[in-house]
């Protein structure tokens, strides 16, 4: 057996949760929702409403897409090692990487196919109310919040791969999810927010906005996501969304640097999901 005799087998196994189904069509729902919202909402002038829609698919995706991507590959290693089902896998010609792997590639196949469905229905909508369709801001968007689900998929494979049971796994990710996701995105009551207080107000240490930013994007994907899709938009609409208000920034938190950021949140904890797993006790 090898990386496409796991992802064969599991692929199967996994199109049958439908909790993974219910969660992304809760997904399209939503951002068939936010599509409608642009309609109605009043954009800066000289922009169409349905770039305000896809200026909230960003904010929506940040909620919604670590939640399919967790909920999606959390059990695919820690629920057949609490079964005994792993050892029988094992017991065939596979190296323990390419049951990782092969996770990988299935659970991530699984969640991009139910990403692009919400981007479709987004698409469709979005060509029968406006009378303009940015299609190269809708594939950009795609493709960035694809690479976005994709990182979080190889976050929670590497904590089922470390974890021998399906409630360790579970607590695993939720835990990653609150902190990663809820306590990044709430502005002052973040941990950004704290980390900016403590430095700045409580020590004087007049760290500047861009260390900190950098800090965010290194421990959390979702972060590390909202700042790659500056590169989906055209020039000039978030300065518009700001009030004409724009800071300059180190090269370091640019949208390009946030991609490679974001493109390493899939590799390394890739490896180091196939580093915990080989050596791991199955019992």
């Amino acid at each position: 057996m090898s990386v496409a005799d796991v992802v064969s087998k599991d692929i199967l196994d996994v199109r049958r949760a439908k909790i993974i189904w219910a969660v992304a069509g809760l997904y399209t729902l939503v951002t068939a929702v936010f599509v409608y919202w642009g309609t109605q909402a009043r954009p800066p002038e000289g922009w169409s409403g349905v770039y305000m829609a896809l200026w909230n698919f960003v904010f929506v995706g940040a909620m919604f897409v670590p939640a399919i991507a967790l909920v999606g590959a959390y059990l695919a290693i820690a629920g057949e090692r609490e079964s005994g089902s792993i050892k029988y896998l094992l017991s065939t010609p596979i190296q323990r990487r390419d049951v990782v792997l092969g996770k990988y590639v299935s659970r991530a196949t699984v969640v991009a196919a139910s990403l692009v469905v919400a981007f479709v229905v987004a698409a469709i909508l979005s060509l029968v109310w406006f009378s303009e369709f940015p299609a190269g801001v809708f594939v950009g968007l795609a493709l960035l919040t694809i690479a976005f689900a994709l990182a979080y998929v190889a976050v929670a494979i590497t904590i089922s791969a470390a974890t021998a049971t399906r409630s360790r796994a579970m607590g695993g990710v939720l835990g990653f999810y609150f902190v990663t996701n809820l306590l990044i995105l709430f502005g002052q009551l973040s941990i950004l927010g704290a980390l900016e207080y403590v430095l700045n107000e409580l020590l004087g240490l007049g760290v500047g906005d861009d260390p900190i930013q950098l800090v965010g994007m290194l421990v959390s994907p979702t972060h590390t996501y909202l700042n790659t899709t500056l590169l989906a938009f055209p020039d000039g609409f978030e300065e518009a969304m700001l009030g004409g208000q724009t800071t300059a920034t180190a090269w370091y938190v640019e949208p390009e640097a946030a991609l490679v950021i974001l493109l390493a949140w899939t590799v390394v904890p890739l490896a180091l999901g196939v580093w915990r797993f080989e050596r791991a006790d199955l019992g």
